[in-house]
């Protein structure tokens, strides 16, 4: 799949303007009918045995007490108990009692200090652990699955519903009608939508200077602008899935990227998000990722570092085997450290709801605090990969 600035879409969106242009529509029906044939190819050349890596890793997180401060409490993530990951030899230093959490929403567990009148203007968490990560290979064979039934369907409620930032409105329905139509087979609606996003919107990385990120995961600026990073591109189609009654979650991860191995620099984080097949389960996918191997990305002084340091072997140019890899399948370097938007924690926050949480949430004196070098904390995540 090769894309050309025109072909993005088109005009796609004016405000009460119809879907998209006859052309768009015509290339989306081309892509569906050759659909089912990507999906059995995908899944005969992912299926095989897991791979699987090893990494002792360093996770710090550094808070600034401002001056008069009464009450610091901070939730710092930690990997969490799925299958993909394995972990030992987890240690805290703190200096200050701590306990582990779980938020009341999704049950992610947090490493949670609170600090009362505080005499000190920063401390640091540290925690430090073996992560065992499993190359995730799912099934994505529409034959293995089918619509949800009613009681399914009230069951996963939850993931069918919108987020602050991952929105339904109609909008959104209509692209689900244009893009889904009547299937509800939710691998099929599922691929139709990974290949409608591919379509749509660019990587901000691949043109630094002329395209951004939103700060918060957001549909709108995804479906507005075109582009984004992973949270706009993930809450794009989660919006959409959910519209088209899939239901869908976003987690919320880092990679161990070959190029940071050992290296004493932060390696920020990512996202991915799963939907739901009836007699599969929870399927993951990794459309933003995806993206940067649809076309041959121009490298420029600009952009090279970004790119490379977005995926978590480097980039080496279109290949759209990875296209097809990334619906159903991730690869053996990805942490989890939580699920979910909207988080409700525990103990409960002072503000509202969380959007996300792919680092930490810190609330001082009840407001919540910023991160980065001009806010009150600073994530980093170091690591080095154990070889057998």
């Amino acid at each position: 799949m090769t894309r050309q600035d025109g072909e993005r879409g088109g005009a796609f969106w004016q405000t009460a303007a119809p879907f998209g242009t006859q052309q768009h529509k015509a290339r989306l029906a081309a892509c569906v009918k050759l659909l089912g044939w990507v999906v059995f190819i995908a899944t005969a050349a992912w299926a095989q045995t897991p791979k699987r890596a090893t990494f002792d890793a360093r996770h710090e997180l550094k808070v600034t007490v401002p001056d008069g401060a009464k009450r610091v409490r901070v939730w710092f993530t930690v990997p969490q108990d799925v299958p993909q990951q394995q972990v030992s030899d987890f240690k805290v230093e703190s200096p200050f009692p701590y306990r582990i959490e779980r938020d009341a929403t999704e049950g992610n567990k947090f490493l949670y200090v609170e600090v009362n009148n505080p005499t000190v203007k920063e401390f640091t968490l540290v925690t430090t652990f073996r992560l065992t990560c499993n190359e995730v290979l799912n099934s994505v064979d529409p034959a293995k699955t089918r619509p949800l039934t009613d009681a399914e369907r009230r069951g996963v409620a939850r993931y069918l519903e919108p987020n602050q930032h991952v929105i339904i409105d109609e909008r959104i329905r209509q692209i689900a009608r244009e893009v889904v139509g009547e299937e509800k087979n939710p691998i099929i609606a599922a691929r139709r939508i990974y290949d409608w996003v591919l379509e749509y919107a660019d990587y901000w990385v691949k043109d630094p200077a002329n395209k951004k990120a939103s700060p918060v995961g957001s549909t709108d600026y995804c479906l507005t602008t075109k582009t984004g990073n992973c949270t706009d591109f993930h809450s794009l189609w989660a919006s959409v899935a959910r519209a088209a009654g899939i239901p869908t979650r976003i987690v919320y991860g880092s990679f161990f990227k070959k190029e940071l191995d050992g290296k004493d620099i932060d390696q920020s984080y990512h996202c991915w998000p799963e939907f739901y097949a009836p007699n599969i389960g929870w399927i993951a996918h990794d459309v933003a990722i995806a993206d940067l191997f649809v076309e041959d990305i121009k490298l420029t002084p600009e952009n090279t570092t970004l790119v490379q340091r977005t995926t978590a072997a480097g980039y080496f140019g279109k290949d759209l085997k990875m296209v097809d890899y990334y619906f159903g399948n991730l690869e053996e370097r990805r942490v989890t450290w939580s699920v979910g938007r909207d988080l409700v924690l525990s103990p409960k926050q002072d503000g509202g709801p969380v959007n996300a949480i792919p680092k930490a949430y810190v609330e001082i004196d009840g407001r919540v605090a910023a991160e980065g070098a001009t806010g009150n904390w600073v994530r980093k995540l170091t690591y080095s990969e154990v070889k057998s």
